[in-house]
């Protein structure tokens, strides 16, 4: 037997919280590694935090500046000389687009070659798929990425979440909310159909757990209506129904509804509320000005209407909340749009999934590292389109 489709199968079969055993044990027999290391992401997306067991204790190593970072950000295997005897391998562990940590392997020098690594890559996307799985039956790699203690309202935001980046042949995105283990009212969900691209992003009024239920039930209502086969007119209708039912008029919530048409690049849109859109094309950013609706649960019977946006393929998307732009130093001086847009075009150079932390991080260098006053989501996405897709408007 083929001995990556062995490993694999081994990954299978494990119980869900003895994956890292069952690999270690696997790729010394068919590898002869002498290490293996998983470490998976924080919630902050700034530490890469060691699966482990006592009696060994690993420290948690920083995105930045380590060479298991580097194969993270690039998402590439990297690999590290130990040595003129070993290679130290290092291979990002992603799943669809979301990237869940690092696997890193040493392996004997001799035996280190291209094949080799595609293999052991092929090993760290599989091991990606099966903690996603196990995360069914067993808290094991929810306790380990933690950096800090979640408060419970970012408990409940962060179940809410498809996951934080996502990437398919039209398009790639990623999303990313602050304070990461304090979170209360921001949130974002999307979905993909064989049709559509579906992408909300909420900010529910209050703090706390207010906050945290209510935007959990906007998510849930949207969701509701998405998979009932509405339009998105009609997702906004029913969630603000939901609200207003709930609340009574004495809460309500902020919403940013798209929906990208897969084949066409059509783009209908329902702005209800702060979320807000900026595009950049060519290197110029611009702010994306629609028609303001109200909230969702203010009265309960609001008639919500969609519009388009013209989406190319190269263009790049950001939507923010306004715990980004609106943030403010204790001086008074606002991030602004001015800011974000100077942002945007400072962080082109990176995917979609690591521009989001990119713009909080430069956030709160703007707020002098002081915490914000406001949690923050931002979500960006890259617009590839398909070959043969008509440009929307065009003939």
């Amino acid at each position: 037997m083929d001995r990556r489709i062995a490993v694999v199968r081994a990954l299978e079969a494990a119980a869900p919280d003895r994956l890292v055993d069952v690999l270690a044990t696997c790729l010394r027999q068919h590898y002869d590694a002498d290490r293996v290391e998983l470490r998976l992401a924080d919630y902050g997306m700034r530490s890469l935090q060691p699966v482990q067991r006592p009696p060994l204790v690993l420290e948690p190593l920083s995105v930045d500046g380590t060479p298991q970072g580097r194969a993270f950000d690039a998402q590439e295997p990297h690999t590290v000389s130990s040595g003129s005897e070993e290679r130290e391998v290092h291979l990002p562990v992603t799943v669809r687009g979301d990237r869940l940590g690092v696997l890193s392997v040493t392996v004997p020098g001799h035996s280190h070659s291209p094949a080799v690594q595609a293999e052991l890559h092929a090993v760290a996307t599989a091991l990606g798929r099966e903690i996603v799985l196990a995360g069914r039956e067993t808290d094991e790699y929810e306790v380990q990425r933690r950096a800090e203690r979640l408060t419970l309202a970012a408990e409940l935001q962060w179940l809410l979440l498809p996951g934080r980046s996502c990437a398919r042949d039209e398009f790639a995105l990623g999303a990313h909310l602050e304070p990461a283990y304090a979170v209360f009212g921001d949130g974002f969900d999307w979905s993909v159909s064989p049709e559509h691209l579906s992408v909300a992003v909420i900010n529910g009024m209050g703090r706390g757990m207010d906050a945290a239920l209510l935007t959990g039930l906007v998510v849930n209502a949207v969701r509701n209506a998405r998979r009932a086969g509405l339009g998105l007119a009609d997702q906004a209708a029913l969630a603000d129904e939901a609200v207003f039912a709930q609340y009574r008029g004495t809460a309500h919530a902020a919403v940013l509804l798209l929906r990208f048409a897969l084949a066409t690049g059509r783009v209908e849109a329902v702005d209800a509320g702060s979320p807000r859109l900026w595009r950049m094309r060519a290197g110029e950013v611009e702010r994306l000005e629609l028609e303001p609706q109200l909230p969702l649960g203010m009265f309960g019977d609001t008639p919500f209407e969609t519009e388009t946006v013209d989406v190319a393929p190269g263009d790049r998307l950001l939507i923010a909340s306004d715990g980004v732009y609106t943030a403010a130093t204790p001086a008074g001086e606002a991030y602004g749009e001015r800011k974000l847009a100077r942002t945007m075009k400072a962080t082109r150079l990176l995917p979609p999934a690591q521009v989001p932390v990119a713009v909080l991080t430069e956030l709160s260098g703007h707020l002098g590292h002081s915490p914000l006053e406001d949690d923050a989501v931002v979500m960006c996405l890259d617009w590839a389109g398909r070959p043969d897709a008509a440009r929307p408007g065009a003939g």
